[in-house]
């Protein structure tokens, strides 16, 4: 006895057990985990048909009968960086207060190395939280009918997906700096391997929307890279009166460069990160930045794994992706 073609690719909950079954979940749960006031006949048919229907019970179901907590994978590009740091600590604190274990597996920032990473943990886990990559299929396959749940997606095709809105964030951006007067603007973006970010794509369309002429300059994604690549600017006569910065992190190398260089921040060039971060509060000029509420990733991405696990809400479904807005956080910098 099989599910229907529609549901081929998706998690087999304990409903559907019960539905071909024609008994209550509560039913199923009682044969699945070996629990009294069930009939022997009854536990046999339904253990079998759990089986041809490929329904495995999960920690987390198990956890909901045994009392044992679930454990959820996570899969993190560069821990190094302040803005991962932030988000795994914040999905970390929400979990705990659920009773949840977190497996954590750190890798290289590409595609193949995410895979290794979910298959290193695979057995040990429910769900595994990270991020795109291009490798998204197979990563999926990895982990059979466990959701994955992918922070600040680029391919669809996940379980689960929390995006955030970066068209808003830079409405919010623009905005601030034409209301400063500001009209040479440049974007440095984080060298992706081709063409431009995700992010500053959003920026481009957003210039292109409001006829303000955008250029864009490309740095390694870190501090250094980004003071380099400012650092060089600074030494020609294209300075910008404001520059964006794809992120916190390379926005702290360009107010390094542009001091460095005697260039006044913000009188001559405003500088803008995004993400929010912690040390931005901590520079001279203190950092105006496009921020992200990272306790807000943290209880969203969590609350979706649930919604998956307990078949709230099905794989892939429109309610299984959620969305998440910038907010402005003007300080010294712009």
């Amino acid at each position: 006895m099989a599910l229907s073609p529609d549901s081929k690719n998706r998690r087999v909950t304990i409903k559907d057990v019960a539905r071909k079954g024609g008994v209550s979940t509560q039913t199923v749960t009682r044969a699945i985990n070996d629990m009294p006031g069930i009939n022997i006949r009854t536990k046999d048919r339904i253990r079998k048909l759990a089986e041809e229907l490929g329904y495995t019970p999960s920690r987390f179901a198990k956890g909901l009968v045994q009392g044992a907590g679930s454990c959820v994978g996570m899969v993190v590009p560069e821990l190094t960086n302040p803005y991962f740091h932030a988000v795994v600590s914040s999905v970390v604190h929400h979990a705990t207060q659920r009773g949840w274990q977190i497996t954590l597996n750190e890798y290289p920032s590409d595609a193949d190395n995410m895979m290794l990473a979910i298959e290193q943990i695979a057995a040990q886990v429910d769900a595994v939280i990270g991020w795109s990559g291009s490798g998204l299929a197979a990563c999926q396959r990895v982990l059979g009918r466990r959701p994955l749940v992918l922070l600040d997606p680029e391919y669809p095709g996940a379980a689960g997906e929390v995006s955030f809105d970066y068209v808003h964030a830079a409405q919010l951006t623009l905005n601030h700096l034409i209301s400063q007067g500001r009209t040479r603007i440049s974007y440095l973006d984080s060298s992706p391997p081709q063409g431009l970010s995700v992010r500053a794509q959003a920026f481009a369309r957003q210039a292109g929307e409001l006829g303000l002429p955008l250029t864009f300059l490309s740095a390694e994604g870190s501090a250094k890279g980004a003071r380099t690549a400012v650092s060089s600017l600074t030494e020609t006569n294209l300075l910008p009166d404001a520059l964006i910065a794809f992120n916190d992190v390379t926005a702290i190398g360009a107010i390094k460069a542009l001091a460095a260089a005697g260039r006044s921040v913000p009188r001559e060039c405003s500088v803008i990160g995004m993400d929010g971060i912690a040390i931005g509060e901590l520079l001279t000029p203190e950092l105006t930045t496009v921020s992200i509420d990272f306790n807000e990733i943290g209880a969203t991405t969590v609350q979706l794994v649930e919604d998956l696990l307990d078949g709230k809400v099905p794989p892939g479904a429109m309610e299984a992706k959620r969305t998440l807005k910038y907010h402005m956080v003007l300080r010294q910098s712009s």
